[in-house]
């Protein structure tokens, strides 16, 4: 059974994001299914919640770095690796938002906040919903002049305008990027 679960005094109930003072709950999980680069199955306090991070946004699936994107964050989400989930309410699909920090092995070892990991590596921008993320401005403007993960591609097309992309328009966006 993980720790970490908030008491029945101190949380609202499954994913609602919140404690009667106001502040994020916080719990720990375990993910079991990685569905595209920011978005996770966590098994957490007994039960499974649909995590969609804040802090980041990566490409979708069939957008250019996609699939790499939602591979690469696999292989840092295995599914004996515990995160920390600080939950920030429900989006409008119902899913838990959440900052995601992978809880080291060892306690010498610092907590990596996923956001500025996948900012850092050029694998998403930084964004929360209905705004930037002012503290991973720099991180995605040094991924950018660097020239890493998505940034290789010019230009990189937000997935908030991807969706709404004719398939003309996706063809012509991803034309000499990886998917």
């Amino acid at each position: 059974m993980l720790t970490g679960c908030p008491t029945a005094a101190g949380h609202l109930g499954p994913g609602t994001g919140g404690t009667p003072a106001g502040k994020p709950a916080t719990e720990l999980g375990r993910v079991v299914r990685v569905i595209d680069g920011d978005t996770y199955d966590v098994l957490s306090c007994g039960r499974v919640l649909r995590v969609r991070l804040t802090g980041a946004d990566a490409p979708e699936l069939g957008q250019p770095f996609g699939r790499q994107v939602a591979d690469s964050v696999a292989r840092y989400l295995t599914p004996r690796r515990l995160v920390r989930l600080t939950l920030h309410g429900r989006d409008l699909y119902g899913r838990t938002l959440a900052t995601v920090a992978l809880v080291p092995a060892t306690s010498e070892a610092p907590v990596v906040a996923l956001d500025s990991l996948l900012v850092a590596r050029g694998w998403a921008w930084a964004w929360a919903p209905r705004h930037k993320v002012p503290r991973l401005a720099a991180v995605q403007q040094s991924a950018q002049r660097q020239g890493r993960g998505l940034w290789r591609c010019s230009p990189a097309v937000p997935p908030s305008i991807w969706r709404n992309l004719s398939a003309a328009g996706k063809r012509r966006y991803a034309s000499g990027c990886p998917r």
